[in-house]
């Protein structure tokens, strides 16, 4: 009660004080005079359709308002033309030519009398750069999109090493290897058959390339029939055993070609490509030791086969 009682006696003996009007500040009121340069109407927005109408203007610049009377204000000093091309349209355009020069003109000093045109290719042209560039290009890359893979030695040659093989009665093959495709064309099914082999198969793929040439849209795939196997010379009781039991030999029973059509022995030998069936028989002569086909015997009616056995007298080809 004592505390209350002191800090009222405090505040009654503080003097009571009010705000003097005169020194009462007041906003000041700025009045910004429009241009010479300023539109006589403030551009409206345009009603929405459906929509409540826009509001007239009001104030000085309303329509019908009068605007009160500025002095005209003093022209911008005209800057200095730029050193070098300023922005696109002077990049190519010489220094004091504008654009009315050159619409007056009908077109700037730097263009050119005639559009330069190119020259079309003389005959021959592409074929005469393609052979000088595969003259000039390793062999293995030659012809793109060939295999590049290599087996014994050759290039073109797809296909793995395998384990030697051991048969009985002299069957078998000390360094032999699984053939799937030869110079880009795959063998129907792989031939397990010896280097030798190998090697002259990769010869006669690519003669018969040139003799098929693109009859058919080209080879397509080699239909393999044979390859090693432990028997006697078609497979006669008491025959000698054959090359084929020795990795020596392989036996072809047609050619696919690109368009889906083959050219079987059997159904090719005589007719149409008959000319071409003897051609590659002949081509496979030297290249192999021995070459069979359907003038031989029965037994090789619809193959070819072939086998790297070696002759005094030379190449039996029949």
């Amino acid at each position: 009660m004592r505390l209350r009682a002191v800090i009222g006696a405090v505040m009654l003996s503080l003097p009571l004080t009010t705000p003097d009007p005169v020194t009462a500040q007041t906003p000041e009121v700025r009045v910004i005079a429009a241009t010479a340069l300023a539109p006589a109407v403030s551009l409206r927005p345009v009603a929405r359709p459906g929509g409540a109408p826009v509001p007239a203007s009001t104030g000085p610049s309303a329509p019908g308002s009068a605007l009160p009377e500025v002095a005209p204000a003093a022209p911008l000093p005209e800057a200095a033309a730029p050193d070098g091309p300023r922005g696109p349209q002077g990049l190519f355009r010489p220094r004091g030519e504008t654009a009315a020069t050159v619409a007056a003109s009908g077109g700037s000093s730097l263009a050119i009398a005639r559009s330069i045109r190119p020259r079309l290719r003389p005959d021959g042209l592409e074929a005469r750069v393609r052979a000088e560039a595969t003259r000039n290009t390793p062999a293995r890359v030659t012809q793109p999109g060939r295999s590049t893979g290599t087996l014994c030695g050759v290039v073109g040659l797809q296909g793995e090493e395998i384990e030697p093989i051991v048969g009985n009665s002299g069957c078998g093959v000390t360094n032999p290897v699984r053939l799937r495709v030869v110079h880009g064309i795959p063998l129907t099914v792989p031939a397990t058959i010896n280097c030798t082999t190998a090697q002259a198969v990769s010869q006669w793929v690519l003669d018969a390339e040139q003799i098929i040439g693109n009859t058919g849209g080209g080879m397509a795939n080699l239909r393999v029939v044979a390859s090693y196997a432990c028997r006697t010379r078609n497979s006669q009781r008491g025959a000698r055993i054959s090359e084929h039991a020795l990795g020596n030999a392989i036996d072809i029973a047609g050619i696919g070609l690109q368009n889906g059509s083959e050219l079987s022995v059997l159904n090719n030998w005589r007719g149409q490509y008959s000319a071409i069936m003897t051609r590659l028989h002949e081509s496979a002569c030297g290249t192999f030791g021995t070459v069979l086909g359907p003038n031989s015997d029965r037994f090789h009616s619809d193959h070819f086969h072939f086998d790297v056995a070696a002759y005094r007298s030379g190449s039996y080809c029949r």
